[in-house]
């Protein structure tokens, strides 16, 4: 097949998403099949060549490797030569247009939202993952929370606007500990708990600079467990140890910045319950093809729903290829599942 894999983008998980990406393009690619990696932000911005020379173009290996940091994204819009507000480069749509399937490896925001979904559909090009209307209602945990709240256990929570003239008053009257966290982003970007009112602080000020609209969530005690959902079925679980703090942005993609136990080592009672949870927020949501879900288990095993990703990590560190290997479906077989899986979604209008 020929295979566009879009990547990048304008988001706080841009690096993230490059990674994915080149693993997937790679992977593919050893398949046999013809795979244009496409940084979904600059499209043919700097490329010089025919579009089609893209298929089988060198992986940038500077994009295997996530950085420490989040990307500054004011420095990444700078640097592209076509000035303008689109958030969709040169020639991608076009390129999009003439594979036979495009592998969306795509993380936050203009490509786990559903807006590229609705791009695409619009086109009538198939894509991988959840269709436009899922991909928004998961993309935002409120929104999630309040259609999911009644059917699974999730921690409290309020959503905010956090503006400049509110800061002291959020600070004086939320109650402690919390967990503050951006109301449509992944990769723990922004994501702060609070113990103190000096860290609420902080972290409401950092949610001004993200935007302002924030959940502040109760912060549960607990083990850090997470589980994948592909083609309808729940995988293993796996837990999340981070050495230090908790599983932020470095922790999730350095090596060996955390210890990843998978299957989880948990009674089987608490993995059928995780699973069934996990399952449920899918078909809540309306999901298709695979997510991965997050959960803290607490002593007595009770699961709490934390968040749900349409479009999980595919890194060297990410947590769905591990947990498909556990079952025995290496990377690249996971990465044409997820292709045949989608390509049946999308033919059933999912």
């Amino acid at each position: 097949m020929k295979i566009v894999v879009l990547a990048g983008g304008l988001s706080p998980e841009r690096n993230v998403s490059l990674s994915s990406g080149a693993m997937v393009c790679q992977a593919l690619r050893d398949r046999g099949h013809q795979v244009a990696l496409v940084d979904l932000f600059f499209g043919l911005d700097d490329w010089d060549k025919e579009p089609e020379a893209l298929y089988g173009a060198p992986i940038p290996e500077a994009f295997l490797k996530v950085s420490r940091q989040a990307p500054d994204l004011d420095e990444v819009r700078e640097s592209r030569k076509t000035k303008g507000p689109s958030a969709i480069g040169p020639g991608v749509l076009d390129l999009c247009a003439g594979a036979d399937v495009v592998y969306l490896a795509l993380h936050g925001a203009c490509g786990e939202d559903g807006r590229i979904q609705a791009a695409l559909d619009l086109l009538g090009v198939p894509y991988t993952g959840s269709g436009y209307l899922g991909s928004a209602i998961a993309m935002d945990k409120d929104l999630t929370k309040q259609l999911v709240a009644e059917k699974v256990t999730t921690p409290k929570w309020q959503t905010v606007t956090v503006t400049e003239e509110d800061l002291d008053t959020l600070t004086a009257e939320t109650e402690l500990p919390v967990v503050v966290k951006p109301i449509a982003s992944g990769s723990s970007i922004g994501v702060f708990i609070a113990k103190t009112r000096q860290e609420l602080r902080h972290a409401l000020e950092e949610s001004v600079r993200l935007g302002g609209r924030t959940v502040l969530e109760q912060y549960i005690q607990g083990r850090e467990i997470q589980v994948a959902v592909l083609d309808g079925k729940a995988l293993p679980s796996i837990e999340i140890i981070p050495k230090q703090g908790f599983y932020d942005y470095e922790n999730k993609y350095q090596p060996g910045a955390a210890l990843e136990v998978c299957p989880a080592e948990i009674p089987r009672e608490w993995e059928e319950k995780i699973g069934q949870a996990a399952l449920t927020v899918f078909r809540t949501v309306g999901l298709a093809v695979y997510s991965r879900a997050d959960f803290i288990v607490t002593e007595d095993g009770t699961p709490y729903f934390l968040e749900i990703n349409t479009l999980p990590g595919m890194t060297p560190t990410s947590l769905v290829p591990q947990e498909a290997a556990a079952v025995g479906i290496g990377y690249g077989q996971l990465c044409e599942v997820v292709i045949q899986k989608s390509l049946e979604a999308r033919k059933k209008g999912e």
